[in-house]
C-alpha cells in the first residue's frame, strides 16, 4: 500500500509536500526565522494571559478574533482600524484563504520567480492555474515588467512578496500601483518581511485608501519571533475582509493563539527592539561574504542571497558538517542565509572562511 494507490486528485499525483530540510545542529540559518529568543519579560507576560484564557477554554474562541484585530490595527496605524484586518494561523493561511475565495478553478495566479516556493503550492492546492514571468537586473520587478506580464498572461490575482523571498529584493510602489490599474483583478503584497526594510521606506498599506483590491499579507513570524506561534494576518478594505469570512474554517484562531498574539502586541517595542540587531548583521553578512570572494544581492530582509558559490550543494554540506545549516534555494550559484545573532553569524562567517581556506 502506498499514497498512489489511494484516489488522490490527479494533480495532486507525484507531489511533494513543501518543508525545508529540519536538521537539528547548533546554528540553524535556513528558514528565516528570528534566532532571538522572545524576551523573558514578555514571555512571562504571554504565559500569565495563556493561563488566564485557560480558564474558558472549554468554549469556543472569539469566532472574530475582535480583541487581536483591534491590537493589529493599532501595531499598523496609518488610519488602519479592525475592520481592515484579518488574521489566521500564519500569512500561508491567509494567503490560502486569498486563493479559496478569488482564485480557483478556471482563474490563474500569476508570481515572479524566483520566489516564495508556497505561492505555485497554495495554487494546487486550491485548484488555482499558476503562470509566472520572469524578473529582470538583480531580481527587480518594475511597473513595466509587471503591466507587460499582466497584457501576457491575463491573471485573476497577482503576488509579489516585497521584499522577495528569497533574493531580499525591493518592490517599488510604483510596481504595486501600475499593476492595480492594470487589470480589474486581486492584488497581494506579500510583506513578511517589511519590519526589516529603512525605516524612511513607504509600506505598500500607503497604497489602501481607494484600492478595494490591494490585498496586504503580513506575519508576526519573523520580527516577532513569533514563528512558533503561527499569526499571520492580512490589512485591507472591509468587503476583501468580508470574502475571507466565506471561506474560513470555525473559530479557526485558538483563543490560546488570539491571547498570545495580543499579549505579544501590548510589547511591541520591545518585540522589535531586535530588528535593528538582525539589520546590523544582515548588512555585515553582506560586506564579509564580498570578502570572501562571494557575490551578495542587496537585502531588505533577515537574509542575504549570495552567489559566486562553484558547487551549492558541496558547500552546503560543508557547513553543515561544521553544525550549520542554511539553505539551498535552487538558485544556480546560490544560496541563501539567515541573519541570526551576532554569536551566530560570526560562527557562519568563521566556518566559511575556513571551508574557503581549503
Amino acid at each position: 500500500m502506498s499514497l498512489d494507490d489511494l484516489p488522490v486528485r490527479d494533480d495532486l499525483r507525484g507531489k511533494k509536500p513543501y518543508g525545508a530540510p529540519q536538521v537539528h545542529v547548533p546554528i540553524q540559518l535556513n528558514v528565516n526565522e528570528n534566532t532571538h529568543p522572545v524576551p523573558a519579560a514578555v514571555a512571562d507576560d504571554i504565559s500569565a494571559a495563556i493561563r488566564g484564557a485557560l480558564d474558558g477554554i472549554n468554549r469556543y474562541p472569539d469566532r472574530e478574533f475582535t480583541e487581536l484585530r483591534e491590537a493589529l490595527a493599532g501595531y499598523v496605524g496609518g488610519g488602519v482600524t479592525a475592520e481592515n484586518i484579518w488574521a489566521a494561523n500564519g500569512s500561508n493561511e491567509v494567503l490560502q484563504q486569498i486563493l479559496q475565495a478569488f482564485g480557483g478553478p478556471g482563474r490563474t495566479l500569476l508570481a515572479f520567480p524566483p520566489t516564495y516556493s508556497m505561492y505555485p503550492l497554495l495554487a494546487e492546492g486550491t485548484g488555482t492555474g499558476y503562470v509566472t514571468a520572469e524578473r529582470g537586473p538583480e531580481f527587480a520587478v518594475t511597473a513595466e515588467i509587471a503591466v507587460a506580464a499582466i497584457r501576457e498572461h491575463r491573471p485573476d490575482i497577482v503576488v509579489f512578496c516585497a521584499p522577495n523571498n528569497p533574493t531580499g529584493t525591493a518592490l517599488p510602489l510604483e510596481a504595486i500601483t501600475a499593476t492595480y490599474d492594470a487589470f480589474d483583478g486581486i492584488v497581494i503584497v506579500d510583506e513578511a518581511y517589511h519590519e526589516f526594510m529603512p525605516d524612511s521606506e513607504s509600506r505598500a498599506t500607503t497604497l489602501l485608501d481607494g484600492r478595494p483590491r490591494l490585498l496586504i499579507s503580513r506575519t508576526m513570524s519573523k520580527a516577532f519571533a513569533f514563528a512558533g506561534a503561527r499569526v499571520g494576518y492580512l490589512v485591507a478594505h472591509p468587503d476583501a475582509i468580508d470574502a475571507l469570512r466565506l471561506v474560513r474554517l470555525p473559530y479557526h484562531l485558538s483563543a490560546l493563539t488570539q491571547v498570545a498574539a495580543t499579549t505579544a502586541l501590548k510589547h511591541a517595542p520591545t518585540m522589535l527592539a531586535m530588528v535593528d540587531d538582525i539589520r546590523q548583521q544582515r548588512d555585515r553578512l553582506v560586506v564579509e561574504l564580498a570578502n570572501l570572494g562571494f557575490t551578495p544581492h542587496a537585502s531588505q530582509t533577515n537574509f542575504v542571497l549570495f552567489g559566486g558559490v562553484d558547487d551549492p550543494h558541496t558547500l552546503f554540506e560543508a557547513l553543515l558538517a561544521e553544525g550549520i545549516i542554511i539553505r539551498d534555494v535552487g538558485i544556480p550559484h546560490h544560496l541563501r542565509v539567515t541573519a541570526g545573532t551576532e554569536t551566530e553569524t560570526t560562527a557562519f562567517l568563521d566556518a566559511l572562511g575556513r571551508i574557503v581556506a581549503r
